[in-house]
């Protein structure tokens, strides 16, 4: 489910609290919402709220956090991807088939990290390298160093290679790491329980449930933002792949 549609399902919940807690005010007995009444309630819904709180910002925090990492991965990728074509440039025209191999291998990385990280479906399948990637470092190994220079050379495009796979695999282990359900069930139940106690002791006007709808959907809106930040390679917020497959220029004929 997109992080649209699951903040709009928040926005629902927390609107029903709100609505519950208006039916409630116009069918309990006066007794039932005295001042007493109304002092537990108000103490526990500072309790739910306080710990509703400290999760909401600790979520954002993390799903932050996650969106960094994985930006930054991203980045050391492109990174490490043109440190390579440039010590095969280095190695002199023997590497020429590997550099365009590296190319394709480039664009087929792109193409599964995206997937993988962006389409439901998909989650939970095992990795599978590309053929690309396979060629090219069937390509490098088969390098014939002529001298020490190569030799390093060589030795360095390897050691390249592996730490590019590296990355990649990291990211793929990391594919669908989402907020768990019960736990997100559990923190949207706690914010409807908070706004049906807003409504249940406050007038029923057009300014006191307006500006409670207002409030349901910034809550709403920050369940969005955790959503959105914590899925980085997808939806409004995703990391653009641009860099990565433009990180080498065409080789020339």
């Amino acid at each position: 489910m997109s992080p649209l549609s699951m903040s709009a399902i928040v926005f629902g919940c927390v609107l029903g609290g709100t609505l519950l807690g208006i039916f409630l005010r116009n069918r309990l007995p006066e007794n039932h919402l005295s001042g007493a009444t109304k002092d537990v309630v108000r103490l526990g819904t500072g309790l739910i709220g306080t710990i509703a709180a400290l999760v909401l910002g600790l979520l954002i925090a993390s799903a932050n956090s996650t969106y960094q990492t994985q930006s930054s991965q991203i980045q050391q990728l492109t990174a490490n991807v043109i440190v390579l074509d440039r010590t095969l440039t280095q190695y002199g025209s023997e590497a020429d088939l590997a550099r365009n191999l590296l190319r394709r291998a480039v664009v087929a990385m792109a193409d599964g990290i995206w997937r993988e990280s962006g389409s439901g479906s998909r989650k939970g399948e095992p990795f599978a390298a590309s053929g690309a990637g396979l060629s090219f470092y069937d390509e490098i190994l088969k390098l014939s160093p002529r001298d020490d220079i190569q030799r390093s050379l060589k030795a360095r495009t390897i050691d390249g290679a592996q730490d590019l796979a590296k990355t990649r695999l990291l990211l793929f282990t990391e594919a669908g790491m989402t907020i768990p359900m019960p736990f997100l069930v559990v923190l949207v139940s706690w914010l409807a329980i908070i706004f049906a106690s807003f409504s249940l002791f406050a007038d029923n006007n057009a300014t006191t449930i307006g500006a409670l709808g207002i409030f349901a959907l910034s809550a709403s809106a920050s369940i969005f933002l955790i959503l959105e930040l914590s899925q980085p390679f997808s939806g409004l917020m995703m990391i653009s792949s641009e860099q990565l497959r433009n990180a080498l220029a065409p080789l020339g004929p």
